[in-house]
Formats: C-alpha cells, sequence, structure tokens
C-alpha cells in the first residue's frame, strides 16, 4: 500500500517538477530588433535567441529575455535589422575565390588599348621567372569592350610584346580569347573541328580568330597547368571570406569539379568552413550518351565527401549533377539553343533590315533521347539534376526530361532544376509549377545592359524581347523561384541583383543608354527576398533547417544596415551586412 502511494505520488509530482524546472539557458539573445523571420506568415518580431547553433525562440522581448541566464550573450538590436541568411542557388565558388587572387579585367569597360595595358601590366609583375608560362586572365567583360561591337581577335594580344601563352576569359565562362602563341600550342588551326557543343570562330580566310566558345575552350584549358592545391585552398578561403561579407550562408557549387570539393573539405576539416556547401558535378555533353562511367565517378565523389545529415555546424553535400544544355543567349556568342530563329541584318547599319535567319543556335548539348535516360539515372541515385538551359529551345528540352521523369516515376521526390531560364516561351511558364521544377534565376541580368540584353530586341525580335528575363512571369504562374549569382561571371553583389530583380533597372554609372527598366513585370521585394532565402533552401532540401527564422531551425542568419522592405527598392543595392552568424556562430563582423 505504501509503495503504491508512493508511486502514485511521484505520478503526480513528476510532472509539476518538470515543468517548475528553468529552462535551459540560450546562448545568445536579441531584442529590440525588426527580425524578419519569412516563415509563412512573413511575421516580423522584435527578438529572437539561440541555443546550440538552433533557433530556440522568436517572438517578443519578454520571451526572449526569459531564456537568458548567467552565460547568455544579450544583444541589443536597438531596432536594427536582422533576417535569415542569403543562399546562393548557383555560384562557382573556387573560380570566384581564385579571381580574388588572379590576374583580372575586372568586369571593367574597357577598349582594346585599356585591356592590353592591364595584361601587359601582369606579364610585366611575373618578370622573367614567368616567361614561357601561360597567362590566364580572367573577369573578361566581352558583351561591354568598348566601343561596343568591337571585333575582339588574337591581334589584341599578338601585339603584346611577349612570347608566352596568353588566354582571356570571359566572364560569362561561355569565351576564350587567346594568342597564336597559345593556339599554335593547342594545335588549332583552320581544319580543326569543333567540338561537341563548342565552337571555333573562324576569318574571312577560315584562320582561327582566337575566340573560342563553350566545350572548344577546354582545347585550350587543358593544356593550363591547374592550380596547385594550396592555391585551391586559398581560393576556397577567401571565396568564404567574401561570402560571409555578403550574409551568404549557403551555397550551390553549380559546376563543381572535384578539386572543388576537395579544397572547400578541406577549410570544413580546418574548422573554416564559414557556410553550407553543397556540390554539383558536371556530366559533359560528350558522356552523354554512354554516361555510365561519369556517373560513378560523382557517385564516388559523394561517398567520399558527403558528410550526411545537415547539422548546425556547416558540412558538405554532393546531391546535385550539372548538366549543360545550351550556352547563352546573348551578342557575340548566340549559343543558346532557341526555339525559332536568331534575326540578323541583312540591311546596312544605317538602314538595318533584321531577318530571322540568323539560326536557332547550336544542336542541343544533350539531345532529348540522350537527356531523358539520363535525368532517371541520376535521379534513380538520388541525385537532382541542375540543368543549365539559357534558350527558349534548351529550357523546353529540360522540361521535357522532367516531364518523362514523373511520368516513369511518380513517387520519386527529385527536385530536378533549370538555371537561367533567360527566354521562356510563354507556354512553358506553368510546366514548372505543374512539374516541380525550380528555375533558378540571376536576377542581376534582369536589367538595360551590353552584357545581358544588349541587342536583343534586333536579334530576337519586339516579341522575344518583351518576355527577356520572365522572373515575374514565372511567378505569376506559381514556379518555385531560387536565386543564384553565378559569380564569378558577375562580381558578387547579391544586393545588387535583389535590387534588379524588384526594379528591372541597371545602376545609375551604366548611363542613359541603360536607364529605362527591362520590358516585363518585376518581383516584389518580399518574392526577390524569397527567393534567395526559402526558395534556394527549397532547391537545396535545406526548407527544413534553413532560409527562415523559426524555433528548431539553424541560427543562419544576417544583420543588416537598413530595412529592405520598406522605402525605395533602389536603395537596396546599397545595403551593407553588418554581422553574418552560421549555426550559431558569428562568421563576419563589420567591426
Amino acid at each position: 500500500m505504501k509503495a503504491r502511494l508512493l508511486a502514485s505520488i511521484g505520478m503526480v509530482l513528476t510532472p509539476v517538477a518538470a515543468m517548475a524546472a528553468p529552462p535551459v539557458a540560450a546562448d545568445v539573445v536579441f531584442t529590440h530588433g525588426a527580425i524578419h523571420t519569412l516563415d509563412a506568415g512573413d511575421r516580423v518580431v522584435s527578438a529572437l535567441a539561440v541555443r546550440d547553433g538552433r533557433i530556440v525562440y522568436v517572438g517578443d522581448d519578454a520571451g526572449a529575455l526569459a531564456l537568458a541566464g548567467a552565460g547568455t550573450r544579450k544583444v541589443d538590436l536597438k531596432g536594427r535589422v536582422v533576417m535569415p541568411g542569403l543562399i546562393d542557388g548557383h555560384m562557382h565558388p573556387l573560380a570566384g575565390g581564385l579571381g580574388l587572387l588572379s590576374c583580372t579585367l575586372d568586369y571593367r569597360r574597357l577598349t582594346i588599348p585599356e585591356m592590353q595595358g592591364i595584361v601587359k601590366g601582369c606579364l610585366d609583375h611575373g618578370g622573367s621567372a614567368a616567361e614561357g608560362k601561360w597567362l590566364v586572365v580572367i573577369n573578361w567583360f566581352q558583351q561591354e569592350t568598348q566601343p561596343i561591337g568591337v571585333e575582339t581577335t588574337k591581334a589584341l594580344l599578338d601585339a603584346l610584346p611577349t612570347k608566352r601563352p596568353i588566354i582571356i576569359q570571359s566572364s560569362f565562362g561561355h569565351s576564350t580569347l587567346a594568342n597564336s602563341r597559345a593556339l599554335e600550342l593547342a594545335g588549332i588551326t583552320g581544319k580543326t573541328p569543333d567540338p561537341v557543343g563548342g565552337q571555333i570562330h573562324h576569318d574571312a580566310n577560315g584562320q582561327p580568330t582566337g575566340l573560342l566558345e563553350d566545350a572548344a575552350q577546354h582545347l585550350l584549358s587543358r593544356l593550363v597547368p591547374p592550380p596547385t592545391v594550396a592555391d585551391n585552398h586559398a581560393a576556397a578561403r577567401a571565396a568564404l571570406a567574401a561570402m560571409a561579407k555578403q550574409g551568404v550562408t549557403g551555397f550551390l557549387d553549380a559546376a563543381a569539379p572535384p578539386e572543388a570539393v576537395e579544397a572547400f573539405s578541406t577549410v570544413a576539416k580546418e574548422g573554416g568552413l564559414t557556410a553550407r556547401a553543397h556540390f554539383a558535378p558536371v556530366i559533359e555533353p560528350k558522356d552523354g550518351p554512354a554516361p555510365d562511367k561519369a556517373i560513378a565517378g560523382i557517385v564516388a565523389l559523394r561517398k567520399a565527401y558527403d558528410q550526411g545529415e545537415l547539422s548546425p555546424q556547416p558540412g558538405i553535400t554532393v546531391r546535385n549533377v550539372k548538366l549543360f544544355m545550351d550556352g547563352v543567349i546573348t551578342a557575340p556568342a548566340f549559343t543558346g539553343v532557341m526555339l525559332q530563329p536568331y534575326r540578323v541584318n541583312k540591311g546596312t547599319a544605317d538602314m538595318p533590315d533584321w531577318q530571322p535567319s540568323g539560326g536557332t543556335g547550336p544542336a542541343p548539348y544533350f539531345p532529348q533521347p540522350v537527356l531523358d535516360p539520363l535525368v532517371q539515372k541520376l535521379a534513380a541515385l538520388g541525385f537532382d539534376p541542375h540543368m543549365h538551359a539559357d534558350g527558349d529551345g534548351a529550357v523546353r528540352i529540360a522540361l521535357n526530361a522532367s516531364e518523362a521523369l514523373r511520368k516513369a516515376h511518380p513517387e520519386w521526390g527529385t527536385r530536378p532544376a533549370i538555371a537561367h531560364d533567360e527566354s521562356v516561351d510563354p507556354a512553358d511558364y506553368a510546366r514548372y509549377k505543374a512539374l516541380g521544377v525550380i528555375p533558378v534565376l540571376s536576377f542581376q541580368w534582369e536589367k538595360q545592359a551590353a552584357d545581358t540584353v544588349g541587342g536583343a530586341k534586333e536579334f530576337m525580335g519586339p516579341d522575344r524581347y518583351a518576355r527577356l528575363e520572365p522572373s515575374g512571369y514565372l511567378t505569376q504562374a506559381g514556379a518555385p523561384i531560387a536565386y543564384g549569382s553565378d559569380w564569378p561571371v558577375d562580381p558578387l553583389d547579391e544586393w545588387f541583383a535583389l535590387k534588379v530583380g524588384v526594379t528591372r533597372l541597371n545602376a545609375p554609372s551604366a548611363g542613359e543608354q541603360y536607364a529605362h527598366p527591362l520590358p516585363g513585370p518585376g518581383l516584389t521585394v518580399a518574392q526577390a527576398v524569397h527567393a534567395i532565402t526559402t526558395g534556394a533552401a527549397y532547391e537545396l532540401r535545406m526548407e527544413k533547417v534553413a532560409g527562415s527564422l523559426e524555433p528548431g531551425k539553424f541560427a543562419d542568419l544576417i544583420e543588416i544596415d537598413r530595412d529592405i522592405f520598406a522605402g525605395d527598392p533602389r536603395a537596396i543595392a546599397d545595403t551593407r551586412v553588418l554581422m553574418t552568424m552560421v549555426g550559431g556562430k558569428v562568421v563576419y563582423s563589420a567591426d
């Protein structure tokens, strides 16, 4: 009887005691702020608490302070703005980091003499010790070479006083300019055939001009000594530092070579990984018809480096695969695959006569009969395909492959993504939502500029021009959009991109020629911000732990110097990050 009585008392006292136990103290609490949670209700609260790398409370100041203990760090925001960390759904961080350490044209609008001067400076800096070594120059703003439309050939580089092989890489990543010495070492002559998925430009005499597009660039790049392991590690650290300053707390390397995965994994082992790192190795078009060997290599890479379940401490995943469907729609490349022909001027500069006879671009890099089974093989192994498609023809092929996947395996939860989507036929807008396909868009291109849509009204025609960069149309159709900067194709400036996504306006410094908005609907500030937070989190399968500020999710957040949700959206471009936190740890502070 006594034992039963004590047990009964215990049954009553246990829950009472548990209710009375003080809560475990938070590691840090933020109060008196404007905290944009970006949850389902887009709530704005004043306080937030973090413990063990996760958010444990969002709400009012009293509720957060109730979780404070003797060792809790208290941050009085004094009205400042906090929001989720940015998640960049498409970039090339190792190349970006190497670019921070390399000879660069720095995305500037340059004349040919100015380009020659910068390259000569790099040659002089190398001195005699560099004689005979390849010089790789990056971040060439090809479409804005001055004056607009000027021809760039090997003569630009052959005029320099050197015997070194030189290549200049376009910031778009789809074009390379080489001097005669580089072409000679690569064995590129007038008789060299175009490789699959690439083009060698020729002059009127049939000789190579020095300009190579897409896969043809590999004829040169394979000869350039790769960066050392130490170079790659330094580049990874430089890239992470640049991302932290921008407020980036997660990213996808959207064309990840094995050395990139190794470099960031090494930094992670050192404790220096300051953003959640996701990698998409590439399957080349040449491997499409017989992809098993390439797929096996990616499976091995996943086994070696993927760190499994996500945790507050940022880690590595290898769960996406990159496929290039085409090149770029912009002049002078015209390597985007279109449904209808590009237009060419059959008249003169003074009396133009634009006619649709410029061809529809190259053959698709992965034709439909090749792409469909490849996507399904990748999905069967648990990979999400990440398909580069710039032109509306390439977009349709990628959507068709996604539709074939859904029909064959409706039970699979594969999340196909199509990157860039610069031209999409209106008949395909609704297919993204219907098929669960994620458009990963680079908002900074949605403006009047030579590198994005310069001349597009002429070579695309007014109908296609009016619907270029269709983020607004895709959002209206319910597509689950995500954002990707494509850095280092463009400078890493997430806030400028968000401003362009809303306003479709270039920077005032671009000049009067580009002072007007690009036709077509822009996004609301909330839509643009969700694309780079919750949208990209969904793309990378992190929506349960990242992208918004909610209890249970990782404490990935940033403090910024203004409320981007209020006032003139053009001011978003001037946003400065004051603090970046990943998994509860501060990885950047403006102080």
